[in-house]
């Protein structure tokens, strides 16, 4: 039940307002008018998120969750996030990722004004969720996190690299198993311009792919794992799961990695280091040829994400994402081996 200070709030609003309908923007027009604070607006917001539907992130060190919130709490939301909100967010992210953590406090201040409590921990946050976005940038804290989560049962998407290290990301699956929570991870790359329509057969049955994408290194994760799995998860997107093998060939500008599938099919790569930073690729079928890309924002993403939400059916499998980090994993290898073929562990 509200408190009484809320149901004053949420009065305050009634009165000055005096329409039928309250919307984002005339809930926060009037508060500002009557000069009532910030952390009142979030709290007031959160009571009237219709219960079922409150989200609530972890980590407020990516651009990821700015934009995430902007989306879903506008006034005018695409009609398929069906009233889903974000409520309240726990800012603590990286701790030791400079590009992370200086984002922490502006990124803060942004979602507060779209109507977001900041609470002081992860706990803090599953007393006022119904669902969890795992946004922290560092793939190194997710296993961590994701546990805490995990114990209340919340269902929960967890933002690339779902971990820093394969075996990590296969920890998390454990854990979430053993609670019986589902989770996925993708990148947003994942349902790019082009991609429904390899699902949906326009080329007919996948023979091979190509695919692009900036590659950004931080030293505290894999060469991949930080930037290039967007152009991965794209590849694994078109091609499934099937690759045995990995071959890494480096140059100045830019970096090529050749995966061989079971079936002998052939997938390729390619993380741009220097020039135009773009997303995208090329898929080749059994009865055409499909240009992917370009990245078309995060709202295809976020369809599946509150899909995923209702369902509780991940549009990524398991299997999947395990593949995908084993890939990267295999490519460092190759690095290291001066560009010699290594096998998929999985």
């Amino acid at each position: 039940m509200p408190s009484k200070d809320i149901k004053s709030e949420i009065g305050i609003v009634h009165n000055l307002t005096m329409k039928p309908k309250l919307t984002r923007r005339n809930f926060i027009k009037p508060l500002a008018i009557a000069g009532l604070s910030l952390p009142f607006t979030s709290r007031a917001f959160a009571q009237l998120a219709e219960k079922g539907k409150r989200i609530g992130i972890i980590g407020l060190d990516t651009s990821h969750s700015v934009a995430f919130t902007k989306s879903l709490n506008a006034s005018a939301a695409n009609p398929a996030y069906d009233g889903f909100k974000i409520v309240a967010a726990y800012p603590q992210g990286s701790r030791d990722i400079l590009s992370s953590t200086e984002r922490i406090p502006g990124y803060t201040e942004e979602v507060k004004k779209l109507g977001v409590e900041i609470v002081p921990s992860i706990q803090a946050l599953l007393e006022k969720v119904d669902y969890v976005l795992l946004e922290t940038n560092d793939g190194r804290l997710h296993l961590e996190q994701a546990i805490e989560v995990f114990k209340s049962g919340k269902t929960t998407f967890i933002d690339k690299p779902i971990a820093a290290s394969l075996s990590d990301a296969k920890a998390i699956f454990h854990e979430a198993e053993k609670y019986q929570v589902p989770i996925f991870s993708s990148s947003s790359l994942r349902f790019a311009t082009g991609m429904p329509e390899i699902k949906q057969g326009k080329i007919g049955a996948v023979l091979g792919a190509d695919t692009y994408s900036p590659m950004k290194f931080e030293k505290t994760h894999p060469d991949l794992f930080w930037y290039g799995i967007h152009g991965v998860e794209m590849l694994f997107a078109v091609m499934g799961t099937g690759c045995v093998s990995v071959q890494r060939s480096i140059s100045e500008n830019q970096e090529v990695c050749t995966g061989i599938w079971a079936d002998g099919r052939i997938g390729t790569f390619r993380g741009l280091k220097a020039g135009k930073q773009e997303y995208g690729g090329t898929a080749f079928g059994k009865s055409g040829v499909l240009t992917l890309g370009p990245y078309n924002g995060y709202d295809p993403l976020l369809v599946q994400i509150i899909s995923f939400f209702k369902s509780g059916i991940p549009p990524v499998e398991k299997a999947e994402t395990l593949e995908i980090f084993a890939f990267m994993e295999a490519a460092d290898k190759s690095k290291k081996k001066k560009g010699a073929r290594i096998k998929l562990q999985l």
